[in-house]
């Protein structure tokens, strides 16, 4: 599932308050969201994708894991906007663990489209700016707070919600797609003294320790904790650890591919896509290949595995120069994001 930790791509928020159909108001309340609240949740996501066309899915069983996560504190990182008793507005943020440079906190929001353009997007924002204040002088007084909000590029809407609330574009994101059922992927070898191998549980823990060291040049980079790993990673439903491979040398991890599907996506498109949702080399052992190595084994598992298409997402800003592997690779771009960032206050 798409989360904030995903180094390789963001959230997509739908926090427009415009092209809104007249609706009758009722009395507006809000509260916290609760476990109770996943199959209303589910309905005003599904309601907001239909108009927004993110290409982005959850079904209920990736809301109520979202839920599950033991670090957010469903009280105060959440808020429900209820229209009588009408679900039709929500914000979830995540807090960053292990900030390095600047304490970003990523904000998940969106307004069902009948009540948008009432200023519904701007009462999220404000409260995931509260929330992210607090937390940032309880746990970042040193680092600068910022907060972001991603969404579908070209949505103009968004752009000028966020424009008038301050915020500006800091990173862009390319959302590529392989046509795997039709385009066998050629293998690449192992870099020299190398070995590629799927998955197992008994590198966990050393691949959690690659992610940490592969991504801290990157931007937005949090240092993961085997709590998260656990919640986000490897214990996430989405996870294909039959699809996912590691490079090692020995006992240790020198570079990883964490593959993911979505189930929700299969329903809504009727494809099952293999999503590569990591994929980093650690330091020592990059300019060896390693990634193109990767990345075919996993496209080759996936074509094996009936899977139609392959996906990931790419910082167009990526300093290893991925974009240009992933084009060498067969995918092209189908989709385009854009993460908005302000400071705190």
């Amino acid at each position: 599932m798409n989360h904030p930790y995903d180094d390789d791509g963001p959230n997509d928020d739908d926090l427009n308050d415009d092209d809104v159909t007249d609706v009758d108001a009722g009395e507006r309340t809000e509260r916290p969201l609760d476990k109770s609240d996943v199959a209303a949740w589910l309905a005003l996501r599904t309601d907001i994708e239909a108009v927004d066309r993110t290409g982005h899915h959850r079904d209920a069983d990736d809301l109520a894991e979202e839920l599950a996560d033991p670090k957010l504190d469903l009280v105060a990182d959440t808020l429900a906007v209820f229209d009588g008793d009408q679900l039709v507005a929500y914000a979830v943020l995540h807090t960053p663990e292990g900030a390095v440079d600047a304490a970003r906190f990523d904000g998940d929001a969106g307004v069902h489209p009948a009540w948008r353009r009432e200023g519904i997007g701007t009462r999220l924002v404000e409260f995931l700016d509260a929330r992210a204040r607090v937390l940032h002088a309880e746990r970042f007084a040193a680092l600068e707070g910022r907060l972001l909000v991603t969404g579908k590029s070209g949505d103009e809407n968004l752009r000028a919600l966020t424009g008038a609330l301050g915020f500006t574009p800091e990173r862009y994101w390319f959302e590529m797609s392989h046509p795997l059922r039709h385009d066998r992927p050629e293998s690449v070898p192992a870099p020299e003294g190398l070995r590629i191998v799927p998955y197992e549980d008994r590198f966990e823990e050393a691949t959690r320790l690659a992610h940490n060291d592969a991504f801290r040049d990157h931007w937005n980079f949090t240092v993961m904790d085997a709590t998260d790993w656990r919640t986000w990673v490897t214990g996430s439903r989405s996870f294909r650890p039959a699809m996912s491979r590691l490079l090692v040398d020995g006992d240790e991890v020198a570079a990883y591919l964490i593959a993911e599907e979505s189930e929700a996506d299969t329903e809504a498109f009727g494809v099952r896509d293999c999503h590569v949702g990591y994929l980093a080399t650690r330091r020592a052992y990059r300019g060896r290949g390693a990634a193109p190595a990767l990345m075919a084994a996993t496209l080759d598992a996936a074509h094996r595995a009936g899977y139609d298409t392959a996906s990931l997402t790419v910082d167009t800003a990526n300093p290893s120069g991925a974009l240009g592997l992933y084009e060498r690779l067969g995918y092209t771009v189908a989709r385009e994001f854009v993460t908005y960032g302000r400071a705190l206050g």
